[in-house]
C-alpha cells in the first residue's frame, strides 16, 4: 500500500510537533497516560487543528497523513521517562474510514517496528462534532475495538451520539467534557449528571476521565463521585518538553492528602477481597477449561490484558455454554484463529480503585441488579475482586454501624454522622446551609408532664423534620432536645431552603400545643422550677433555630469555627421574637 505524501505535507509534518498532557490516577496523583496534542499548526498556515485536518481530508490524504503523524507521536512518546508504563492517548479523525487507502493492520506494524505494547495505545475519538452521513463514528470505534485497541470517547455528554455509543460500542474509556466539570462542586445538577454518567460507565466496565479539571474543588468532587482519572490545567498544561512529564505529580498528591475523609479502610476491605490471580485475555481456551476443572470452587475469574488492566470477568457457566455450542467448538478446534477466543465470552464488570470511597462501591453494586461483584485496581492495575457476597456483608456491617450511631428514639443519625458531615463541609468549597435546633422550655415541660411526654415532644419534632424538609437535607439528632440539619445547594436557591426551616419552627410551635392540657393551652404557659429551684412561668414548647450560611468563597470553615459560631448564635436565637437567628460566613 502506498502512503506517500506530496512535498507540501511532508514539509508541514516536519514543522508540526506533539505536546503531551498527563492523565493521572484521581486517588494517588500517579501518571496513567498522556494525551498527544498537535502543535505548530499556525506555523503551517492554519487557524485551528480542525482547519488543518479539513484541508488534508479535502486533498484525500487523511489516512496517509495520519499514519505519518502516528509515527511522529510515537517517536516522541518513547522519549518520556518510563513510557512503557504509560498509555498514549492519540486522537483520530472521524473521517478516516472514508479514505480509499484505509487498510487494516498498519498501526500494529508501526507498533511492532517501535516495539511498543498494543495495550499502551488508546485511540481517542471525539463526539463533539456532528458526523457527516458518510462518516460513521461507530464504524471507526468498532474497527479499532475489533483490532483489540483501547478506545476512548472524548467530550462525552455534549455530542450527538452519547449513550447510543455506549450501548452499541462499549468503549474502554470515556472522557467527561469540561462543560460538566466547570464549577461542579457548586452545581447540584451538574454533579447529578456526572454521577449518573460515571456510575453507568463503571457498571459497563468503562473507565472515566474527568477532563479539564482546573481546581482542587473540582478534583475532590470528581473523585468522590467515582471518576477514575483526571486531566487538566490543575495538573499541568500540555508541554512540548517530554522531560516535564513526571511519574507522580507531588502537588496533586499533596492536595489529595490534605483532605481528611473516610475511605475503604474504615471497613477493612482487604479482609473481604479475593486476590486470586486473574486470567489473561490471551489464555488458550483449553487452558481456561482446565483452570475451572482444577478449581471447581471458583465460579468467577477476572480477566486482564497484557499490562494487567482489568477488562472483564469470566463466569464458569459461560465456558460450558461456549464449549457445547457448535460455534464454540469450531473456534476451539481452529488453531489458525490468532485473536483471543476468550473475548467472546467475557462480561463487563464494574471497576474502581481500592482506595475509593466505600459508598461508591456500594452504590455501584446496588444500582446493578445483575452485578456479581466489583473489580478493584491499585494505580489502574488489577488488585482483587470483591464478590457480591462480600459487598452484601460489608453493607450489612455498615448498616449495623449506622444503626448504632442512630438515636434510638428518633432513628435519626447521631453525633458521629454529624461530625462526618461537618468534616465534608470543612473540606470543600460548596455552598451549604447549616441549622442547629434547640427546643425551648423543654426541661420545664419534661418536669411537669413526665419523661414519656418529653419523649413524645422529641419524637414530634423529629417527625416534623422528616416530613417537612426535602430528602436532600441531612437530618440528625445531636441528643436530648438538640437537632441538626444541613443541605448543600446552589446559592440562588438558599432562600427556598431557609423558608422551609422557618416553616419547621412554626409547625412545631403549633403542633406542640396539643401535648398540653386544655387549661395550660388556654393559659399559654406552665409553672415549674427553674434550674435554681425557683417557681417560674414557662412559655409553651417552641424551637430556636440558628441558621448558618456557608458560602462557596468561605475559606475558614473548619469544624472548630463552625461549632464556635453555633455556640454563640443559639443564645441569640432564643432572644429573638421569632426564635430564629441567621448569619453568613464570608
Amino acid at each position: 500500500m502506498k502512503n506517500s505524501l506530496p512535498k507540501k505535507w511532508v514539509q508541514n509534518l516536519k514543522i508540526l510537533d506533539m505536546a503531551f498532557q498527563p492523565i493521572l490516577n484521581i486517588h494517588t496523583g500517579k501518571i496513567f497516560a498522556v494525551e498527544a496534542l498537535l502543535r505548530n499548526y499556525k506555523e503551517v498556515g492554519f487557524d485551528s487543528i480542525f482547519d488543518l485536518f479539513d484541508e488534508v481530508y479535502k486533498d484525500g490524504l487523511l489516512y496517509s497523513f495520519d499514519l505519518k503523524l502516528r509515527k511522529k507521536a510515537l517517536k516522541k512518546y518513547m522519549k518520556i521517562d518510563g513510557y512503557e508504563e504509560i498509555k498514549l492517548f492519540y486522537n483520530l479523525d472521524n473521517r478516516l474510514l472514508e479514505m480509499p487507502n484505509f487498510q487494516e493492520g498498519n498501526t500494529s506494524k508501526i507498533l511492532e517496528q517501535f516495539k511498543i505494547n498494543k495495550n499502551n495505545i488508546c485511540f481517542e475519538i471525539s463526539e463533539r462534532h456532528e458526523i457527516s452521513t458518510s462518516s460513521d463514528i461507530q464504524s471507526l470505534l468498532t474497527h479499532y475495538k475489533k483490532e483489540n485497541f483501547c478506545i476512548a470517547i472524548d467530550d462525552f455528554g455534549v455530542g450527538y451520539s452519547g449513550y447510543k455509543l455506549l450501548y452499541e460500542t462499549t468503549p474502554n474509556v470515556i472522557k467527561i467534557d469540561r462543560f460538566f466539570l466547570n464549577g461542579v462542586q457548586k452545581d447540584i445538577k451538574k454533579k447529578l449528571m456526572i454521577r449518573n454518567i460515571t456510575h453507568l460507565a463503571m457498571q459497563l466496565g468503562i473507565r472515566v476521565i474527568a477532563e479539564g479539571v482546573e481546581t482542587k474543588e473540582e478534583l475532590f468532587t470528581c473523585r468522590d463521585i467515582g471518576c477514575h482519572f483526571i486531566q487538566g490545567y490543575l495538573i499541568q498544561i500540555p508541554t512540548l518538553n517530554t522531560k516535564e512529564i513526571k511519574k507522580e505529580y507531588e502537588h496533586i498528591a499533596q492536595i489529595l492528602k490534605s483532605e481528611k475523609r473516610a475511605t475503604n479502610q474504615d471497613c477493612n476491605i482487604e479482609q473481604y477481597l479475593d486476590k486470586r490471580a486473574p486470567l489473561s485475555i490471551d489464555t488458550d481456551m483449553n487452558a481456561v477449561v482446565e483452570f475451572f476443572q482444577k478449581n471447581p470452587d471458583i465460579l468467577t475469574i477476572p480477566i486482564v490484558n497484557s499490562i494487567n488492566e482489568p477488562i472483564g470477568i469470566l463466569q464458569e457457566h459461560k465456558i460450558k455454554e461456549y464449549i457445547y455450542s457448535p460455534y464454540g467448538r469450531s473456534l476451539m478446534s481452529n488453531n489458525n484463529v490468532k485473536k483471543s477466543k476468550l473475548k467472546h465470552i467475557i462480561e463487563p464488570c464494574g471497576v474502581t480503585e481500592i482506595n475509593c470511597n466505600m459508598s461508591t462501591i456500594i452504590e455501584l453494586f446496588s444500582n446493578n441488579a445483575e452485578s456479581i461483584g466489583i473489580i478493584l485496581t491499585s494505580n489502574s492495575k488489577y488488585y482483587g475482586f470483591l464478590s457480591a457476597r462480600a459487598i452484601i456483608t460489608i453493607m450489612n456491617e455498615q448498616n449495623l454501624i449506622y444503626a448504632r450511631e442512630q438515636n434510638p428514639l428518633t432513628k435519626l443519625p447521631g453525633n458521629a454522622m454529624i461530625e462526618k458531615y461537618l468534616s465534608e463541609v470543612s473540606s470543600n468549597n460548596a455552598f451549604y446551609i447549616l441549622c442547629y435546633f434547640d427546643l425551648d422550655n423543654f426541661k420545664a415541660f419534661n418536669d411537669v408532664y413526665g419523661f414519656r411526654n418529653g419523649d413524645r415532644a422529641i419524637q414530634l419534632f423529629a417527625d416534623i423534620l422528616k416530613k417537612n424538609l426535602p430528602s436532600q437535607f441531612f437530618k440528625a439528632h445531636i441528643g436530648g432536645d438538640d437537632f441538626f440539619v444541613a443541605i448543600e445547594c446552589k446559592e440562588e436557591n438558599q432562600q427556598k431552603y431557609i423558608d422551609k426551616i422557618y416553616k419547621v419552627v412554626k409547625k412545631f410551635s403549633d403542633d406542640a400545643r396539643e401535648l398540653y392540657s386544655k387549661e395550660d393551652k388556654e393559659r399559654g404557659y406552665i409553672v415549674s422550677n427553674d434550674r435554681d429551684g425557683n417557681k417560674k412561668e414557662f412559655n409553651l414548647l417552641s424551637t430556636s433555630a440558628s441558621i448558618l450560611v456557608v458560602r462557596s468563597i468561605t475559606k475558614k470553615r473548619n469544624i472548630e469555627t463552625l461549632n464556635q459560631i453555633f455556640s454563640f448564635q443559639k443564645k441569640v436565637a432564643k432572644q429573638e421574637n421569632n426564635h430564629i437567628s441567621i448569619s453568613c460566613m464570608i
